[in-house]
């Protein structure tokens, strides 16, 4: 615990005491890698483990979600000539057919941005642009802006955005793994709401608790949850108030409403879950990527979703911990990943690498 920080150690060591009171024995997940980060950064992992709970890493890391076929689209298109614009964590994902980075390194035009507003700005420099974007409700906003913001006329979108609420019911209905209760993500509130997730709450859900991200707020919303399981409740607690509010942020679901249409697609671990993304709605035709390219991507090959010896899909699926990959640590690391839950900073398999005793 000494490590904890910008908080008062005294304070944990309150709410860890009470939960060593309540002889606990409990599964919890969170769908973030922050939340994931900061458990085993500040040795929360470890500590929670000692009163009896389990906290393993659902689907949320955007980048590991993302399926490898969505990779090869880019590739692909990057191939054909045109100016692929992505975020640094998804350059170095494997595929049959390489990574963006090799591509890069073999002449195509694949530039790293930080934001959408970098894509847009570089379009000026380029004749075919598209700006692959992901992520969850914490993200999409910002595309969904640049979207209805006459952007230019050789900008487009790839979108591989994804829905929160359609992989939950979709672990839920699998029955893999016992979940106890869940840790929300608070960004993804921040934009929400807290009503999306009311359906898994009530006599036949769960518990919930959305968290924000230091060590603080984490042991909190763990106390929350082991209160409410004690208490035989299942509702949706807000441990977050100083961000998140009870209905979110609606003029970014104003902008996510026009800009986007819901679509049935594959999540990697996970088969394909209806409603569960978002694709450029058909008023913003001319700037969707797989409609513009699409003589292009028609070409893209078929490939297999998991590299071999890679299990990134079960740890999303939180089947296993990222150290019982046979692989983890041998022949998959962050320099040379077999999967992209090793590619990315909101990784499992790179957060367990980086901070591993």
């Amino acid at each position: 615990m000494k490590d904890l920080r910008y908080r008062d150690e005294a304070t944990a060591s309150k709410i860890m005491a009470k939960l060593k009171e309540m002889d606990l024995r409990l599964r919890f997940m969170h769908v973030c890698g922050t939340h994931q980060d900061t458990l085993v950064k500040f040795g929360l992992e470890k500590m929670l483990t000692e009163v009896g709970i389990t906290i393993g890493q659902g689907p949320g890391c955007p980048v590991c979600v993302t399926t490898t076929r969505e990779v090869v689209e880019a590739i692909t298109l990057a191939r054909a000539g045109v100016t692929i614009t992505v975020f640094g964590d998804m350059m170095a994902v494997p595929t049959p057919i390489g990574s963006l980075a090799e591509v890069k390194a073999e002449g195509a035009d694949v530039r790293v941005v930080y934001s959408v507003e970098d894509a847009l700005r570089m379009s000026a420099e380029v004749e075919k642009m598209v700006f692959m974007a992901i992520g969850f409700e914490t993200t999409s906003p910002s595309t969904a802006y640049a979207l209805l913001h006459d952007p230019p006329k050789n900008f487009s979108v790839l979108s591989c955005h994804r829905l929160l609420p359609p992989a939950l019911k979709a672990l839920f209905a699998m029955g893999e793994v016992r979940i106890d209760g869940l840790i929300q993500p608070g960004h993804v509130a921040t934009i929400t709401g807290l009503d999306i997730f009311k359906e898994f709450a009530g006599p036949k859900g769960v518990p919930q608790v959305v968290t924000g991200f230091e060590p603080l707020d984490l042991l909190m919303g763990v106390f929350m949850l082991a209160k409410q399981v004690k208490e035989g409740r299942s509702e949706v607690e807000n441990e977050y108030p100083r961000v998140v509010r009870p209905e979110g942020n609606p003029k970014a679901r104003e902008m996510l409403a026009r800009a986007f249409k819901t679509d049935d697609r594959a999540w990697r671990g996970f088969p394909v879950l209806p409603q569960s993304a978002l694709e450029v709605s058909d008023k913003l035709q001319d700037h969707n990527a797989r409609l513009v390219y699409e003589s292009v991507l028609k070409d893209a090959p078929k490939v297999k979703e998991d590299m071999g010896g890679c299990r990134c899909g079960e740890v999303l699926r939180g089947i296993i911990r990222s150290e019982e990959c046979p692989a983890f640590g041998k022949g998959c690391s962050p320099k040379r990943p077999m999967g992209p839950c090793m590619v990315s900073r909101e990784g499992s398999c790179n957060i367990s690498y980086r901070y591993r005793e």
